[in-house]
């Protein structure tokens, strides 16, 4: 269930970035919110305490604060904050409701209140019943609830709901595969090419086959595309060819890419998994380290663990404990991290 989590962290952490319009900037609150982006979930906490002294809106205020201690992995704590928040509302229907209600669904979610999360969803659905958002998360929360059918119903109204947003088929695709039922999400995929193969680009087409593991056709659509300005086009083709194998040309796509642009961090990820492929790990590191100092960059978490692990086959034990034990200061759920420390300990 690791890779759920994963998509609604990414959720909250597009929410975050986008914000929910109603933000009052005074200087604690705007620190506050800023040390959340940066993950310094304590230094938030802190500004975000003292924007009470700065008639900061107190509804903000709580918000703020439930990001932080959701970051922190302190659940309770944020779903009364998040509580707070809704109940400091004065009566009107705005953004920013729906906004925390999808922050408490999640902070459910992740305290281990499915039922708690799925009803918050459900609230969210009866005031807009068109909210594909809603319907993929929800899904979400059910399939790991063990409801495998009713989730299945919710990842066909949010696909009926926008019928050409492959971003979100994709997501539901691959929720399905982590939980089992690959299948189903390939039964999606080929439905999607069936009703839209005339009106898809060459890079959905390219990325929906690549899902499918058809990479020749995933390389023939995708060669179509001029990836020296499609940067997530470039990631796919690189990615065809790792599949192929042939972790050389898909590193040298990577490399021409970062010529002409070296603002996308997804990019020299790739770059170093492929470098780790072929044992080149001074290069690997490199490469996660360059995505690491890219700014606003939202996967800074596989970046450090990418980073820990290149350390460890330098056999540099010692610079990656250290690491590890800051990576789970930040990151304190990720089990797989946590076995790997006290392995690292042993070194």
């Amino acid at each position: 269930m690791k890779k759920i989590n994963l998509l609604l962290i990414a959720v909250i952490i597009l929410m975050l970035c986008t914000g929910c319009g109603e933000e009052e900037k005074t200087d604690n609150y705007a620190a506050g919110m800023e040390a959340i982006r940066n993950l310094e979930y304590k230094d938030a906490i802190g500004y975000l305490n003292a924007a009470n002294d700065d008639s900061a809106d107190e509804r903000l205020i709580n918000r703020g604060l439930g990001l932080a201690y959701m970051g922190m992995s302190q659940y309770e704590d944020a779903i009364s904050c998040f509580e707070n928040a809704l109940k400091l509302s004065d009566g009107r229907l705005r953004e920013i409701d729906f906004d925390i209600n999808y922050y408490l669904a999640t902070a459910y979610y992740r305290n281990g209140q499915t039922q708690e999360s799925i009803s918050t969803y459900d609230a969210i659905l009866a005031l807009r019943p068109k909210e594909k958002e809603a319907y993929y998360l929800r899904g979400c929360v059910k399939l790991y609830g063990g409801d495998f059918e009713s989730a299945k119903a919710d990842f066909e109204s949010a696909i009926s709901l926008g019928a050409q947003d492959y971003d979100r088929l994709i997501q539901i695709y691959i929720v399905l595969v982590d939980n089992g039922y690959k299948e189903v999400g390939r039964e999606y995929l080929y439905q999607a090419i069936t009703d839209n193969e005339s009106s898809m680009t060459n890079y959905d087409l390219g990325r929906i086959y690549y899902y499918l593991e058809d990479y020749e056709n995933a390389k023939a659509y995708l060669l179509q595309v001029k990836i020296s300005s499609d940067y997530e086009a470039a990631l796919y083709l690189g990615r065809t060819y790792e599949a192929l194998g042939d972790y050389n040309y898909a590193s040298s796509i990577y490399n021409d890419y970062t010529l002409i642009d070296q603002t996308k961090a997804e990019i020299y990820n790739q770059l170093g998994l492929c470098y780790m492929q072929m044992g080149e790990y001074e290069s690997a590191l490199t490469a996660f380290q360059t995505a690491m100092s890219i700014e606003n960059n939202e996967m800074m978490q596989s970046l450090k663990f990418n980073e820990i692990v290149a350390y460890e086959y330098l056999e540099d034990y010692k610079a990656a404990a250290a690491l590890m034990n800051d990576y789970l200061k930040t990151y304190p759920d990720d089990e797989a991290a946590q076995r790997e420390y006290k392995f690292l300990k042993t070194r």
